[in-house]
């Protein structure tokens, strides 16, 4: 009976286990999916992803889904979930979480600490381009692990002392649009070659500096000649003003609970 009731109680603990949330082995739970936009297995490659990025990175990497934002802006909602859950590593609190609402579709990134530093205005807006089109097809953990890669791309970048920012984002896959355009600049600078060097074979016909070498001498008299102004063409354009350029980097706000958080978000 002893033993029956053993297995029983081994049973129903790995039961127990196998359906609570995964949590990182500092005891953070780095993917939070409340509106259930994950399966269970793309939950858990996930977890593991943004676990395994966050502890050697040393900053933690966090993807929260919710329903609604509970009335607050996606700004408010991200910035708490991170403060009051106890995320950031170090003194500095660092790290990058990612928000989603369901409700109205927004997402938000919010940083902190070093995820100020790796993760700038700019770079921010590059990331939402390689993501939003994901989200908005439905495609969500190709979102999150896109957003996920990209988080580790850019600290790698910042630990080089060269955050990505304005003239320094990464570089864009070498697309269809842009092999087709070299292919015809290719072709037309090839074409220039060949039909200069059949012009250099035209021995029969040479140009002349002057339009009355044309002319029969004797053939035509002019009686009178002067210069005609016909018009004039300006171009003006607007200088630059001061206000219009970025000055890069990322501009910060105070949470609610005083901390200094980076970020940005739209709709998708």
């Amino acid at each position: 009976m002893k033993k029956r009731l053993c297995a029983i109680f081994f049973v129903l603990l790995f039961a127990v286990i196998s359906v609570c949330p995964v949590f990182a082995e500092d005891g953070l739970q780095r993917l939070v999916d409340a509106a259930d936009l994950l399966s269970d297995s793309e939950e858990g490659e996930l977890s593991s992803l943004l676990d395994e990025i966050s502890e050697r990175q040393q900053t933690d990497i966090v993807v929260v889904t919710v329903d609604s934002l509970e009335g607050l802006s996606a700004a408010q909602y991200a910035d708490d979930f991170f403060d009051h859950n106890g995320y950031g590593f170090g003194e500095g609190k660092d790290g990058i979480l990612f928000l989603i609402s369901m409700e109205e579709r927004d997402w938000y990134i919010t940083t902190s600490g070093y995820g100020i530093t790796a993760v700038t205005d700019a770079g921010r807006e590059y990331m939402s381009e390689q993501f939003v089109d994901d989200l908005s097809e439905g495609a969500y953990a190709a979102a999150f692990t896109t957003f996920a890669s990209l988080c580790d791309d850019f600290i790698t970048q910042a630990d080089l002392g060269e955050p990505y920012d304005i003239g320094n984002l990464p570089q864009e896959p070498f697309g269809f649009v842009t092999h087709l355009a070299v292919s015809a600049a290719i072709g037309f600078v090839i074409a220039l070659i060949v039909t200069g060097i059949m012009k250099g074979q035209l021995k029969t016909v040479q140009s002349q500096s002057k339009a009355d070498d044309y002319v029969k001498s004797g053939s035509m008299k002019l009686t009178k000649q002067n210069d005609l102004f016909l018009y004039k063409h300006v171009e003006r354009r607007e200088k630059p003003k001061e206000s219009d350029r970025s000055a890069g980097g990322s501009k910060t706000h105070t949470s609610s609970s005083g901390s200094t958080h980076g970020g940005g978000g739209g709709k998708f």
